[in-house]
């Protein structure tokens, strides 16, 4: 019979020493030779038998060959996903012999599957060990060969060339807003990471967290990153359309911080994403600081997705939600309400106050994501108490509580991306046909005019600080030192225009014009008023 000469043939063949064992490939399915085919003769029973232990041993040994690869720097995936599970009995041969009838005996067909199913084995067992550095379409990266820790360079650049036109406003000028380098990467699927420093005036850590996610539906967070309070800061810096946020941010928990603090919460997604939650608690008091009280900053927020699964696709990318936060603030630590200063810097509208007890914040956000339209809003108010301040005039004795400063404001806005690109829900839109350097991931466009985006903002904003008159003579709760505190309330809005140049995925030429209107205002020597700036900006991340 021809079978057993080609069966020690195919052995020779995968058995090679073990230095080429596994990269050894038959270029073709093993010569039949005139007379042979499936029409030869069968085999006896005992020689099938005997056929059936040196497939299990030679079965064997190129698990263990496999293995050998794999400790060598194959990245861990299944090697016998298109064959029979690898195993030491006779009974687990393969379908070409465990399944023969002893009756009908093997074929020289029998042994050509065979050969088949172990080049299978030869060729995934050989595969090139994946790369451990490179780009991944987004990003440059460092990683192991299995593929559990991974290490990404990140960083973004925001400069601005502001014009400004109105009495009393700022000098024209360059700025650098933003200039952050830092790392980001996993260790295993459970483990996120991010490392992120400040170096536009002074080196800081912005961003320094651990994410542990061993659920979909609770994950953990804790170091020094965003407080989990509204849809407008939960959106990436470097995926803002504006130069810059509303100036409705300055009401949202550790403005000056740039909303971040050290803390942890927890979060996850239900129902199958269509609710996500946030809660958590945290310093309170922005980048790096502690708390000054013995009462931690506690926040809560929810998002709504009820048509994620709707057919219709005008209702999918709407999403509804809100927050939560209650603080406290110190008064012998000379902690202010809420600044006044607009986010362009164009005017101060409300002064701030020295206060002293609770502080309550509470949001309510939508948006409504439909192919190249987005529409997003957002309404936020807060109550900062003033609890036994102290006299309200210099050198007095005694404590005064007076009514806390209050703050209300919304935003709408609506962009539109002229060339196509779908509007994402917090990421950059992915540019078509970029001007300069490569596709954006996942597309395969050429070059061209990049992409181009309308947008448009109408923000406003008001604050308020009840006034309060007191006298010891006839008042018996109050002090001993009488005072007058006067009454503030101030409003302002804005609006914004302009348009976005997306040069490609990572480069984006922003280009604005506000128009602020000051009303009722408190600052000394500013009277009320138009004020109209312009934003040149230009943005690089990597």
């Amino acid at each position: 019979m021809r079978w057993p000469k080609r069966w020690s043939v195919l052995l020779a063949v995968c058995l090679m020493a073990p230095g080429a064992g596994v990269y050894a490939q038959s270029d073709k399915p093993a010569n039949n030779g005139a007379g042979a085919g499936p029409s030869s003769k069968a085999a006896t029973e005992e020689e099938v038998e005997q056929l059936r232990r040196e497939v299990a041993e030679l079965k064997a040994t190129i698990q263990k060959l496999v293995e050998v690869n794999q400790q060598k720097g194959a990245d861990g995936a299944k090697l016998v996903e298109a064959s029979a599970p690898i195993s030491s009995s006779a009974d687990s041969a393969g379908p070409a012999t465990a399944n023969a009838d002893p009756g009908a005996g093997a074929t020289v067909a029998d042994v050509d599957a065979l050969q088949k199913e172990i080049e299978v084995l030869q060729k995934k067992a050989g595969d090139t060990p994946p790369a451990t550095s490179g780009w991944n379409g987004e990003h440059f990266y460092l990683k192991s060969s299995d593929g559990n820790f991974t290490l990404m360079p990140v960083g973004y650049l925001n400069a601005n060339y502001i014009f400004y036109k109105g009495d009393g406003a700022p000098s024209d000028t360059f700025t650098i807003s933003r200039a952050r380098f830092g790392v980001q990467g996993n260790y295993g699927k459970q483990l996120d990471y991010s490392f992120l420093f400040e170096t536009a005036s002074s080196l800081t850590i912005r961003d320094a967290y651990l994410d542990f996610k061993p659920w979909g539906a609770f994950k953990i967070m804790g170091g020094q990153y965003k407080v989990p309070f509204s849809q407008e800061v939960s959106t990436g810096d470097t995926n803002v359309e504006f130069n810059d946020r509303s100036i409705n941010t300055v009401l949202y928990p550790d403005a000056a911080g740039g909303f971040r603090a050290p803390g942890f919460d927890v979060h996850g997604d239900l129902i199958g994403g269509k609710l996500q939650y946030w809660t958590g608690i945290f310093n309170g008091k922005g980048l790096i600081t502690n708390n000054t009280t013995n009462e931690p900053e506690v926040t809560g927020r929810i998002r709504i997705y009820p048509f994620k699964d709707s057919d219709n696709e005008m209702l999918k990318g709407f999403a509804i939600g809100g927050g939560a936060e209650h603080s406290r603030s110190r008064g012998l630590s000379n902690e202010l309400s809420f600044s006044g200063v607009l986010n362009d810097g164009a005017y101060t509208f409300f002064p701030q106050f020295l206060i002293n007890g609770g502080i309550s914040r509470y949001n309510g956000h939508f948006q409504w994501l439909y192919k190249a339209w987005g529409v997003r809003g957002e309404y936020t108010q807060i109550l900062e108490k003033r609890d036994n301040l102290g006299s309200l005039v210099a050198s007095g004795v005694g404590f005064n509580t007076l009514p806390g400063v209050q703050g209300k404001g919304a935003y709408g806005m609506v962009t539109y991306n002229l060339t196509g690109e779908r509007e994402p829900e917090n990421a950059i839109p992915r540019v078509k046909h970029p001007v300069i350097g490569p596709n954006s991931p996942g597309e395969t466009g050429g070059p061209g005019w990049g992409a181009w985006q309308l947008k448009f903002r109408y923000s406003w904003l008001e604050g308020r600080a009840p006034g309060a008159t007191c006298d010891a003579t006839t008042i018996p709760a109050c002090p001993i030192t009488p005072g007058i505190v006067p009454k503030f309330a101030d409003h302002t809005d804005q609006f914004a225009a302009g348009f976005n140049w997306y040069l490609n995925y990572w480069v984006l030429l922003k280009s604005e014009v506000h128009f602020d209107r000051l009303a009722n205002p408190s600052v000394q020597g500013i009277n009320p008023q138009n004020y109209y700036v312009v934003l040149e900006g230009i943005q690089f991340r990597f």
